[in-house]
């Protein structure tokens, strides 16, 4: 049997799963979306990543979802047995916030970091893989270029 993909997925990758304004986009990602929900790969999120999806999904995109629609594929996620929830503490906050500075990286996207290495997940999905390459224990894959 082939081993299971472990990898964590940032918001941009999750956004463009649901944003039909970009085809492109959007295949390889609703993809990937659809194996963790279906369990053929087991990917983590953090609480983090799911605000930043509503927020998106509701406001960012060309075409913004309801608020609505926005809360139910953000609560799929939530209730979703198949999908890893990650958390990060007082402790993840300011490991962030002292290696954002060191590493010149975005508070934002070194939260995520230090939140996947609390998990010990060093793949993250993602469309910013110029940022999170700056980070020695992460290894970065744009899904969109994988195809």
């Amino acid at each position: 049997m082939k081993d299971k993909n472990i990898a964590f997925v940032d918001t941009n990758i999750l956004a463009y799963a649901f944003d039909e304004s970009d085809p492109n986009r959007r295949n390889p990602c609703s993809e990937l979306v659809r194996s963790g929900f279906q369990g053929d790969a087991e990917y983590f999120v953090s609480n983090q990543v799911l605000s930043e999806l509503y927020v998106v999904l509701t406001s960012h995109v060309r075409k913004p979802l309801s608020k609505e629609k926005g809360s139910l594929i953000v609560t799929g996620f939530l209730d979703s047995a198949k999908w890893k929830k990650l958390n990060y503490t007082t402790a993840t906050v300011k490991r962030a916030l002292q290696d954002s500075e060191r590493i010149n990286i975005s508070f934002w996207d070194m939260l995520i970091a230090e939140t996947m290495k609390e998990a010990s997940v060093r793949l993250i999905y993602t469309e910013n893989e110029r940022d999170f390459r700056k980070i020695p224990w992460v290894q970065s894959e744009n899904p969109m270029l994988m195809r």
